[in-house]
């Protein structure tokens, strides 16, 4: 079923298209060149059949990747091939800047969220205000969702006001929000029992990014639907893979987030231990940023942690959900997973220390904690 559009409202504008996606039964689009000046250096271009080209024009070389997977990078649409009217349900760290951008962008966004006072500041830049899923859903061609976990993303999707009771042929539903792959697959059949379509597209990285329109979208569902919305990804984004089935976006999601919780705490370790036999810790920082494993990461966290300051960008309590479900996808498929399970342990203990909503490189703090125990023994 052709998704129906009206009278867009965004103004980006899109090259021709490629071959590959002509095919669409949606309206074509063919991303080429980057929306930002400033793609980021270390994004990767993936030789694939599309043809895509990368995001950033500092890359280089090639590599491979699984056949079923693509990475486009992000252009500018045509207004007659944008979605006209776009919802937004979930206007927490992620989602407001995200549709922010769309707004900024000249999309016509109408927003939803369960603390209505959090959609002020965007109906005060020109988005809609409905009062449920189901009304956002229903005055909209594509509705976006970004909830904090998996029961959210269900209530808000498959819930008595929910968006599918909204939804109907010709529309489609994307979820952004980063749920385990059981939750993925519930949410889309229920969508797609409405006639409508359904794509999961969680986000890899955090506040600054979102606000920066640099995310990375790790998208599976409906091939026709991911085209649709890929000049809105491209608003939101700089680069955007398609992994198959759905499902493929949630697992692929929660092992990237699975490492990174890892890693956060091994740097963790290495600071507290480097103050521990005398080093500069912040020496430690720059070293690690000229070495072999540095990582923005690490640059970005590691001089406000050695100062004990953790302004959240990616909440400690989100980071150790997503532990816990790439803990039980890996025990689905009987991958052992010891470093994870012992780094989650450290982040359950920051979050009884009260650290929930701190960034999540305040899994230190559990650390120092243990050293407290052990001093006092």
């Amino acid at each position: 079923m052709a998704m129906s559009f009206l009278k867009p409202h965004c103004t980006h504008r899109l090259p021709s298209s490629s071959s590959s996606i002509l095919n669409s039964p949606f309206p074509t689009i063919s991303p080429t060149k980057s929306l930002f000046a400033n793609g980021s250096s270390f994004s990767t271009r993936i030789p694939i059949h599309f043809r895509a080209r990368p995001i950033s024009s500092t890359q280089t070389k090639p590599f491979s990747f699984k056949a079923f997977s693509s990475q486009i990078s992000a252009s500018a649409p045509k207004p007659d091939e944008m979605p006209a009217r776009v919802g937004f349900l979930g206007l927490g760290i992620m989602g407001s800047p995200m549709a922010q951008n769309l707004i900024k962008a000249g999309c016509d966004v109408t927003v939803w969220n369960r603390t209505e006072s959090k959609c002020s500041p965007l109906i005060s830049l020109g988005a809609k205000y409905k009062s449920s899923p189901k009304e956002v859903a229903a005055s909209c061609d594509v509705t976006f969702a970004m909830l904090a976990d998996p029961q959210s993303a269900l209530d808000v999707a498959c819930g008595e006001d929910g968006a599918a009771k909204g939804l109907s042929p010709g529309k489609g539903y994307v979820d952004v929000s980063t749920v385990d792959g059981a939750t993925s697959k519930l949410i889309g059949t229920r969508i797609k029992a409405t006639g409508a379509l359904f794509l999961e597209a969680p986000v890899s990285g955090s506040k600054k990014p979102a606000e920066d329109g640099q995310l990375i979208f790790l998208t599976a569902g409906d091939r026709s639907l991911f085209e649709t919305v890929a000049p809105l990804l491209d608003i939101m984004g700089k680069s955007r893979f398609f992994l198959g089935d759905v499902g493929n976006g949630a697992a692929m999601k929660l092992v990237v987030n699975m490492i990174m919780g890892s890693m956060m705490a091994s740097f963790s370790e290495g600071l507290l231990l480097s103050e521990r036999v005398g080093l500069d810790p912040k020496v430690l920082v720059e070293v690690v940023s000229q070495g072999a494993i540095s990582a923005p990461m690490f640059s970005m966290k590691g001089p406000s942690m050695v100062q004990s300051l953790y302004p959240t960008a990616f909440p400690l309590k989100h980071q150790q959900k997503d532990l816990r479900l790439a803990l039980g996808l890996a025990e689905s498929v009987s991958q052992p997973t010891p470093i994870a399970a012992a780094a989650n342990e450290l982040y359950k203990v920051a979050k009884s220390r009260g650290l929930s909503d701190e960034d999540f490189s305040a899994v230190i703090e559990a650390l120092k904690v243990k050293l407290q125990s052990q001093s006092k023994e």
